[in-house]
């Protein structure tokens, strides 16, 4: 009796568990894609001001954004500061113009050199019309612009027209040399006097050099 009483309790229970799964699995209505059922109102029971609701800190402020196409918040430069002025806005040691003059410093200490160490009139001439074509290209690139009263851009042009002097008195020199005899007409071609003049202007090129030099 003991055991058939058991099995009736055991039998009760799964009929019960049975009944209850059925209910619930007909309370879901599903289709294909997933519940389509009413859910219910969660929030039913908390009101407009109730604190459950109110999940945003109230101590967090949200910060302004700025309008920086706004004349506003652009600050102007500080102009007026020579720090400003010295550092800041200070030349650009690297213009074009610095450029071209650290081109032609090569050009003049080379015919300084051959000044030195008395090249033949040739090499000498050669070299002094290299220079004067870069000078032509120089000039006519500046000469329109504020470098073109630069004294560094002045000093390049005096100088080229004195060393374009000195290698046409060397040129004619030479072709001229075997028939004076260096009388009141043909004093500017002496040797002496070349050697004069080709003193003053490797003086007058060293003193360019520096001076282009320091417009850098």
């Amino acid at each position: 009796m003991r055991k058939y009483g058991l099995f009736l309790v055991v039998l009760s229970f799964v009929l019960i568990q049975s009944a209850t799964f059925a209910f619930g699995k007909s309370k879901l209505p599903v289709d294909g894609k997933g519940y389509v059922g009413t859910l219910p109102e969660l929030t039913r029971n908390y009101g407009a001001n109730d604190e459950a609701t109110d999940i945003t800190p109230t101590s967090v402020s949200p910060i302004p954004s700025k309008d920086f196409n706004s004349e506003r918040e652009i600050k102007p430069a500080p102009i007026e500061d020579p720090s400003f002025v010295n550092i800041i806005l200070k030349t650009d040691k690297s213009s074009k113009y610095a450029n071209d003059l650290n081109e032609l410093i090569p050009l003049l200490e080379e015919i300084y050199d051959m000044i030195e160490e008395n090249k033949n009139v040739q090499i000498f001439n050669a070299k002094v019309y290299y220079f004067n074509q870069s000078v032509d290209y120089f000039r006519d690139k500046y000469a329109d612009k504020p470098e073109g009263q630069y004294i560094s851009y002045k000093r390049l042009l005096e100088l080229n027209t004195h060393a374009r002097s000195i290698a046409l008195l060397r040129s004619e020199a030479e072709k001229y040399n075997p028939y004076l005899s260096y009388g009141s007409e043909g004093y500017i071609y002496n040797p002496n006097n070349i050697r004069e003049q080709l003193g003053y202007l490797k003086n007058e090129i060293r003193q360019t050099i520096l001076l282009l030099r320091e417009s850098n």
